[in-house]
């Protein structure tokens, strides 16, 4: 659930899309954006982001465990990832960031 700014990890997922899949993989971002945010333990963020080189989301949690156990949930490898893997031209790069200070 969506509260308040305490961040204290990022997840961030880093994907190599064709550019001509770039909207199909954005539709997914947004289709799952809300649940993650209603439904994740500890969600506080997610955004798209997007340079010529790959496609990245960011997610903001409220601790690194609450990341780690997204990337474990239902939403997260039946649904999210499930939609998106045809758009993949290699594995994601997956990496968890605690915040400090």
């Amino acid at each position: 659930m969506a509260k308040g700014n305490n961040v204290g990890a990022f997840l961030e997922i880093t994907m190599k899309i064709n550019e001509n899949d770039r909207a199909a993989a954005a539709a997914v971002y947004t289709k799952y954006r809300q649940p993650f945010l209603d439904d994740i333990e500890g969600a506080h963020c997610k955004h798209l982001l997007v340079r010529g080189e790959d496609v990245q989301v960011l997610h903001g949690f409220a601790s690194v465990a609450d990341a780690e156990n997204y990337l474990k949930s239902d939403l997260f490898t039946q649904d999210v990832v499930v939609e998106l893997k045809p758009y993949f031209q290699s594995e994601p790069d997956v990496r968890i960031y605690s915040v400090v200070g």
